[in-house]
């Protein structure tokens, strides 16, 4: 699997993912919205622990860098 998602965009990703958790879970608890937060930042961490993104794939977009691939 090529990775195309850089060093930086995990770290982003990875804070995003816990801001989102928090809400999902904490402050909308029992709601959708908090239900589709919580599913947002589980695909967060898992593209982040994963280093590649299928949408960023489908656009083009690589945010990685030639010696990290």
């Amino acid at each position: 699997m090529l990775n195309n998602v850089g060093t930086i965009d995990r770290l982003i990703r990875l804070i995003l993912a816990s801001a989102l958790f928090y809400f999902g879970l904490f402050v909308y608890s029992s709601s959708a919205l908090g239900i589709g937060l919580t599913i947002a930042g589980t695909v967060l961490v898992i593209t982040a622990l994963a280093g590649s993104c299928l949408l960023y794939r489908l656009l083009g977009i690589n945010t990685c860098n030639l010696q990290q691939n």
